[in-house]
């Protein structure tokens, strides 16, 4: 895939959806991720309402980034990101009754979201205003997806339905574990393992192609990412003619301190001698 413009609105979004996932990457939120799961509709409901508190107070606090003071900056986090929730708290109490009351406390909850805070911090706090945005818009679409993902095996494996529709074959036992707590550790590590097996595909290149590994410039080897500089391999170097050529620079800026030294020992001694 072509490496994406970074903070443009698609490249955001992109970053919170599989590259740095909130669950499958990150691990982060996994409080509301794994308790409310039990079915892909309260994972739909938990992650949207996630997503707009995190869209808007990433906006607000790029907003006003310039305005809170330097020690006043958490607490002021604090308020906006529990303004919001407040706000998606009693819309949900007023239009999605049922699905507030499944989801109960953790919509409040919402507020100590380590994801939210820690976006209000590593880039709404630093960064303009529409890309803060999408950070956090890609963000909570990465979360929602998780928890949909989340949901949707959990609740056809333990109850072989899925958003409340029989898909099952009417012979089919339901695994009830998979809607209790250990189900969902189980279905997190493996959808974890999955999301680590793709990228880990996607960073590989063809054998045909240059391996960053064999050669490098000296700067970039401490990365090993792929991407990471415009140099191509033939104007590189080996390890090895790097080392090379560095121990000769050395050499040859010792040769002559080391040979000017030579010469006032000589003329020392011959001082000596007369």
């Amino acid at each position: 895939m072509k490496k994406l413009k970074k903070d443009t609105p698609i490249e955001r979004i992109w970053n919170g959806i599989f590259v740095e996932n909130p669950v499958f990457v990150l691990v982060l939120g996994m409080c509301p991720t794994l308790a409310t799961t039990t079915s892909a509709m309260n994972g739909i409901g938990m992650g949207l309402s996630t997503t707009v508190v995190l869209a808007l107070s990433n906006l607000l606090i790029s907003l006003l980034r310039k305005i809170i003071p330097e020690r006043m900056r958490m607490p002021a986090y604090i308020v906006v990101i529990a303004s919001f929730v407040t706000m998606v708290d009693f819309l949900m109490e007023g239009f999605t009754p049922d699905l507030y009351k499944v989801l109960g406390i953790y919509i409040p909850l919402i507020v100590v979201n380590c994801i939210i805070m820690g976006r209000a911090e590593a880039y709404a706090g630093k960064k303009p205003v529409v890309a803060s945005f999408f950070d956090g818009l890609g963000m909570g679409l990465g979360f929602t997806l998780a928890l949909f993902l989340l949901g949707s095996v959990r609740e056809i494996v333990g109850a072989g339905t899925w958003l409340g529709m029989q898909i099952t074959p009417s012979g089919y036992v339901p695994v009830n574990i998979f809607v209790l707590a250990p189900g969902a550790f189980l279905v997190c590590g493996f959808l974890v393992a999955i999301m680590n097996k793709l990228k880990i595909g996607a960073g590989r290149r063809p054998k045909s192609e240059w391996d960053p590994t064999e050669k490098i410039c000296g700067d970039c080897y401490s990365c090993m990412k792929f991407d990471v500089c415009d140099k191509k391999p033939e104007d590189t170097e080996t390890t090895a003619q790097t080392i090379a050529r560095a121990k000769g620079t050395v050499a040859e800026a010792v040769a002559p301190a080391a040979a000017k030294s030579a010469a006032a020992a000589k003329s020392g001694e011959k001082e000596a001698e007369s």
